[in-house]
């Protein structure tokens, strides 16, 4: 079965059980501060599962493309050396908010794995959650009893907390699951060791695929837990790992999925995939890490030096360090593959398609850029050589290295690669120290503590009126506490109805004050989305928080901040006419006193096309047009009417559930 049929049999298969379909989100977060890009299937829908808003569908699936490269969920180093990991996968899901639990979700999984996958029964081996006395949790013997429908009892095994329960982060929801893992080795293999023995052991073809999870739990700031409103399954199965087992091979990137790519890399570079281990590791690392930039690209998310941008630029740099090492590649060559990828999966991935020619030319720019930093940082490192050479010395100093490492981007295992050619030694033990100072005056920046939500009105949905009001009498329906380094203590503030417009699509939330009847005051010095809902920021809690509050938001801000919001659409218009229709917006920021804008071009834009893009937008201003609002159009019936779809971010799927 080919990778598209896997894809679309996992998808159908699920709209019978009367789900409804819905397209990726897009990879990299806009909306949501606590992760940089989309690492599990669960990640758009959030707030269903935090019971902040309501799913207009209790029933759903899709194939969500995910990135782990960062923070709890980081497989980056072990991307190519394994067969088994990568950087940008897909994650087959189904959902259920508030409505099937256990019984259903184990009956379908087995259903669909057994019965329309057809895979051997034989091969398959589940784990349950076995309790853990430190929570207070049992063993979950009800997914146990379900289990044994479909399988033998000794194929349902125990496992751990790190294994079988799972958490969303430090809080919020949670629960136990059942994890279902695959026995792909020969019969021979089979023979000798039982597969019981090698699940959750990293073993290359003992290998988890589907991860059920029954989400019941909250967890709390204080580490304590409390049972859900409501119970929700949320399960993920690996897509490339199935194309594995369904395609009767032993490694991911022997499956269809990866095998254009890899042969492209063979073609381009004149080396062959299964002639030597540091070869291998170069093609897999690079077939994998030109998926993960390409979608990052196609979702908005273009190299930069810092944040998400910077994440995709060292993933991209990885793949031509390993081209440059070891398969002897000094030019750009990676951009070639963006024509394999979109050819491949553009039928499934649209966006790969309409943006290719942004993607190859972004890479390439990315790729030279590299080469001539390698270049430098190899004039570096022969000057470091030749000093400690006169000086007698056989190691080159760790904080030397890490300088080489942190200013110039210049890869420390190419440096000791470097340095053993030369019977030369690294001070690693300098740089591992160098590299931990670094990381722990960045998380000292950024440490945060959070406290539970202390829910006051919690039947109180939140409803924005912003767009025809800059001030309303209301009440607050919830607050928390925040703790950060650089803020100290900090209040968020969630109102039943709301005036302030939370930061999002590049522009800053809005600022003002909140006055109590008895003339308190406290001032909202900024205004956040989080999990689709308004959250305002203040230093101070009010002294009276159940009675009604008069907000006003700083209306001489917010005209400035939109009039520059404004402008950022009639610069993107100018654009689009003086360079073409190719260019599209990659991101903004829009304040009250300036804005910036990010946008897709090929070549640096000319003094006299940019003069020719002032004029164009200073005239659109002295126009003086008059605003027209269609407010009841559908985000798909606009697109049709001839708006620009820019970021599916921007707008939240939410308005399509």
């Amino acid at each position: 079965m080919k990778s598209q049929q896997i894809r679309q049999t996992f998808i159908d298969f699920y709209k019978s059980k009367q789900h409804e379909v819905v397209a990726s989100a897009p990879m990299v977060m806009k909306n949501d501060p606590t992760l940089m890009f989309v690492n599990a299937g669960m990640n758009p829908f959030k707030e269903y599962f935090l019971g902040i808003n309501e799913s207009k569908h209790n029933r759903i699936t899709d194939s969500q493309k995910c990135l782990r490269v960062s923070g709890k969920h980081n497989d980056l180093e072990e991307v190519g050396v394994d067969t088994y990991h990568h950087t940008m996968f897909e994650m087959l899901g189904n959902w259920s908010f508030g409505d099937y639990f256990k019984k259903e979700a184990i009956a379908w999984a087995w259903e669909l794995l057994t019965e329309v996958y057809k895979i051997d029964k034989d091969c398959l081996y589940v784990t349950i959650f076995e309790g853990d006395a430190s929570e207070k949790l049992d063993r979950d013997t009800e997914a146990y009893d379900y289990w044994k429908e479909f399988i033998a009892e000794d194929r349902i095994l125990n496992g751990n907390k790190k294994d079988n329960f799972w958490e969303m982060g430090d809080q919020g929801p949670c629960g136990p699951c059942s994890e279902i893992h695959v026995d792909i080795r020969t019969p021979e293999e089979k023979a000798a060791v039982d597969g019981a023995t090698l699940v959750n052991e990293d073993h290359p073809q003992v290998v988890e695929i589907w991860n059920l999870v029954f989400m019941q739990y909250n967890r709390m700031a204080n580490g304590s837990l409390v049972d859900l409103p409501a119970k929700h399954v949320d399960t993920g199965m690996g897509f490339e790992r199935l194309a594995m087992v369904m395609q009767d091979v032993k490694s991911n990137y022997d499956t269809d999925v990866f095998t254009p790519l890899i042969r492209e890399i063979e073609t381009i570079t004149g080396h062959s995939y299964g002639k030597t281990e540091q070869e291998d590791i170069a093609i897999r690392v690079i077939a994998d890490h030109v998926r993960a930039v390409s979608f990052s690209i196609a979702d908005g998310q273009l190299p930069s030096n810092n944040g998400a941008g910077y994440v995709i630029r060292r993933i991209l740099r990885r793949a031509i360090r390993y081209g440059f090492t070891y398969l002897n590649k000094k030019e750009p060559f990676i951009y070639m593959l963006v024509n394999t990828l979109s050819k491949q999966m553009g039928d499934a991935f649209p966006e790969l398609k309409s943006q290719k020619n942004l993607i190859l030319n972004v890479i390439k720019e990315e790729e030279q850029s590299f080469l001539r930093a390698l270049d430098s940082g190899l004039v570096l490192l022969d000057s470091m050589i030749t000093s400690a050479v006169s000086e007698s010395k056989n190691t080159i100093d760790g904080n030397k290295a890490f300088e080489l490492y942190d200013t110039y981007g210049f890869p420390i295992d190419l440096t000791a690669l470097i340095l053993r050619e030369k019977g030369m030694e690294l001070d690693e033990a300098g740089f591992d120290k160098a590299m931990a100072a670094q990381k722990s005056r960045s998380r000292a920046a950024s440490e945060t503590t959070t406290s539970d939500w202390t829910e006051l009105r919690k039947d109180d949905a939140q409803e924005f009126i912003g767009y025809d009001k800059q001030e309303a009498n209301v009440h607050i329906t919830r607050y928390r506490k925040v703790t950060t380094k650089k803020d100290g203590d900090m209040y968020q503030l969630v109102f039943n109805m709301t005036p302030f417009y939370g930061e999002s699509g590049g522009q800053t939330g809005d600022k003002g004050y909140l006055e109590s009847t008895s003339g308190d005051t406290v001032y909202i010095i900024d205004t956040k989305k989080e999990n689709g809902q308004t959250v305002h920021l203040t230093k101070n809690l009010p002294k009276n928080l159940d009675g009604s509050h008069r907000v006003v938001v700083d209306a001489n801000q917010r005209h400035r901040t939109s009039s520059n919001h404004t402008a950022t659409h009639l610069l993107h218009q100018a654009l689009r006419k003086v360079l073409g229709d190719h260019v599209e917006q990659k991101g903004s920021m829009v304040r009250s006193a300036s804005m910036r804008f990010d946008f897709s071009h090929f070549a640096k834009v000319t003094p006299e096309q940019l003069q020719e893009v002032e004029n164009f937008v200073n005239a659109r201003i002295r126009e003086q047009l008059p605003l027209e609002e269609n407010r009841s159009n559908t985000y798909d019936a606009a697109v049709e009417d001839g708006a620009m779809a820019l970021f599916g971010e921007k707008y939240g799927r939410s308005a399509y559930y």
